[in-house]
């Protein structure tokens, strides 16, 4: 099976196949999951639901937490909460999966994409900072882009990877203009920013379930907020805006967003395993990093000294220049030996479905998506298929003919 190729759905991996990243069942999911069965509450409402919506509330150090169908969900109803309105525009991170961006135009705003930085491969505050001080027009009510004319209404950095994006000058620049600040934690459940959980650190937080995040519920997601009527709103729209207990009125339009008892069940054994899983993605990425290091063109993923990683996905950079080979050669020939790698995501910016909105350049997301190569890390890989996947590694690279000049 090569790196590109699919399970068949149901199917387990073939034998001597390292898969990039699994689920691991492991806790109550079976007997939580028989509880909803055997009771019949198995739909969007029931006490998992607010189990869950407990658990991820406090994880996140927030007040409040509203479980959705998925991430994308909980990010549309976050941007609706802090205003955006259609031709408005929310400046996010261009080196990130396309949910954030598509979440933008939803409610018909414009992403404004900044660059990574090259040290933690996240979104630059250095750029966000200068974009809205010189790329903006302060009128000390709204702020605009020179460029476009357009109200610039948030601010939605997504954290990668598993490492925090450096928060406080982004937090600063936010609050000298008004700007709600959405975090996409998506991959950070677990993760800290200066002693703090994510999701919880700006005006809201979201999370995605699926099923190769940190935990899983299959799929799903979470809204987590401080603000009270933020909350409210987001519980009102995720249920289609119903406005009387027992007529069908309806004030709004409103969304049908809710997650499953079902799946919030499997959320709450996921949860109860949650520092288990954050501690073996460490370790994983502790024996990578020490296995790793002395190997040739290949650099290896940093963690602040104000961060606590998940490493949830472990991602390394080629230098083709050193080693003769890139990193899409070496995930074919990773395939090749029935170990799947994977590449980032194209940056947004370049994508066709967004390139057409303008922003400023992107060099430093453009290289890094040229170099990354993400390698097995499920939470049960073993220590041998990990060994394999580093030998494996050592034994294509050592084979590479040294560059000339």
């Amino acid at each position: 099976m090569s790196s590109t190729e699919r399970l068949a759905p149901g199917a387990p991996p073939p034998e001597g196949f390292i898969p990039l990243v699994v689920p691991e069942i492991r806790g109550n999911e079976w007997k939580y999951v028989k509880e909803c069965l055997d009771t019949n509450w198995v739909s969007s409402v029931g006490g998992f639901v607010d189990r869950f919506e407990r658990l991820v509330a406090e994880r996140a150090g927030t007040k409040y937490a509203v479980a959705t169908v998925n991430g994308t969900a909980a990010l549309h109803i976050a941007l609706l909460l802090a205003g955006v309105q259609p031709d408005d525009e929310v400046v996010i991170s261009t080196l990130t999966f396309v949910a954030p961006a598509n979440a933008i135009r939803y409610v018909g705003a414009w992403p404004v994409f900044i660059d990574a930085e090259p040290r933690y491969w996240q979104i630059d505050p250095a750029g966000v900072v200068d974009f809205l001080d010189a790329g903006c027009h302060w009128d000390g009510h709204e702020l605009r882009n020179r460029q476009t004319g357009r109200r610039v209404k948030a601010i939605l950095p997504v954290h990668i990877l598993g490492h925090p994006v450096d928060l406080d000058p982004i937090l600063a620049a936010a609050a000298k203009y008004s700007l709600p600040v959405i975090e996409d934690a998506t991959e950070c459940l677990g993760a800290h920013y200066r002693g703090k959980s994510l999701g919880g650190v700006g005006d809201a937080g979201c999370f995605s379930f699926n099923g190769n995040k940190i935990i899983t519920t299959g799929g799903g997601g979470m809204l987590v907020t401080n603000n009270a009527e933020w909350a409210a709103r987001a519980k009102y729209l995720t249920t289609q805006a119903k406005d009387d207990p027992i007529e069908y009125v309806h004030n709004a339009v409103g969304y049908n967003y809710r997650l499953t008892n079902v799946l919030a069940a499997m959320g709450c054994a996921q949860m109860e395993q949650l520092n288990a899983f954050v501690e073996a993605k460490r370790q994983i990425a502790k024996r990578y990093q020490e296995s790793l290091a002395s190997l040739p063109g290949i650099r290896l993923p940093q963690e602040a000294e104000w961060a606590f990683s998940t490493f949830w996905m472990y991602t390394v950079l080629i230098d083709e220049k050193e080693i003769g080979m890139d990193s899409r050669e070496l995930l074919r020939q990773l395939g090749a030996r029935r170990i799947q790698a994977r590449p980032l995501w194209q940056p947004i910016h370049r994508s066709p479905a967004h390139s057409s909105f303008g922003s400023p350049g992107c060099p430093t997301s453009e290289s890094l998506y040229a170099q990354a190569i993400s390698l097995p890390c499920s939470v049960g890989l073993t220590p041998s298929d990990q060994d394999r996947v580093v030998e494996s590694i050592a034994s294509l690279l050592s084979k590479q003919d040294a560059p000339v000049g």
